[in-house]
């Protein structure tokens, strides 16, 4: 149905401008009912939705600072593969005190999750030792070398505990800071796994200690390029996986 779709949110809405940062969606900004608001158009399952905006609301309840979900006139949170959210305001972070306020929101968030089931079709970077596939991962379309020594660093997370990671933490784009809160946006790839890949952040700012920030590290590498395989910036993460 494409665009379409957002005159399921009434009969006062618009279409506004393309946000930078979407890749796998069509992302802008429309006003809904004199609201700003953001729209994200994309091909997730109807039950990939529900995960991502009931997860929303929850955090929202919680008191976490995130995009939140507007219904439709029918009380919908997404319909055909739209999504329109709050307009969320702030700027990047800039300062290690940034990220380090940024760490701390993250810790919120695993502690708030832990237990939270799997977004569905995914898997988790320890699933993945066993699994060929997951959502954009497709292990059998990496050479085997590659897949060795991407399991060989998610093996190290192997027996933790798992809670919802935002998956995209480190992405400046992603954060919006204002003086009393911290935002994160863009929730698309978030799922269930281990939180230290939400960890690796600019300056260490989450105060891994050497060995925690290695394992993390790599992991969190291994983990993009199986996502993004074979683009320019997966060989690049890949190169950053020691081999076995």
């Amino acid at each position: 149905m494409g665009w379409e779709a957002l005159g399921r949110w009434g009969e006062d809405v618009a279409r506004i401008e393309p946000l930078a940062g979407g890749v796998a969606n069509d992302v802008w900004s429309v006003r809904v009912n004199g609201r700003l608001a953001v729209g994200r158009l994309g091909a997730r399952s109807d039950a990939d939705l529900a995960w991502e905006t009931e997860l929303l609301q929850y955090l929202d309840r919680e008191g976490l600072a995130v995009p939140v979900p507007i219904p439709t006139t029918a009380g919908r949170l997404f319909a055909d593969g739209l999504v329109v959210m709050t307009y969320v305001e702030g700027g990047a972070p800039e300062t290690e005190a940034d990220w380090r306020r940024v760490a701390d929101t993250l810790r919120q968030l695993h502690q708030l999750t832990q237990g939270w089931p799997q977004r569905p079709g995914w898997r988790s970077s320890t699933d993945l030792l066993h699994a060929e596939t997951g959502t954009k991962i497709d292990l059998g379309a990496m050479p085997p070398e590659s897949v060795a020594r991407c399991r060989a660093a998610w093996a190290r997370l192997a027996g933790r505990r798992t809670c919802v990671v935002h998956g995209d933490s480190n992405n400046l784009g992603n954060v919006r800071m204002t003086a009393d809160r911290v935002a994160l946006i863009d929730w698309d790839e978030a799922h269930v796994d281990v939180p230290d890949l939400d960890l690796v952040l600019p300056d260490n700012a989450a105060g891994l200690d050497d060995g925690a920030h290695d394992i993390a590290a790599q992991a969190s590498a291994a983990w993009e390029a199986a996502v993004c395989w074979d683009d320019e910036y997966a060989v690049k993460r890949l190169a950053e996986v020691r081999a076995v």
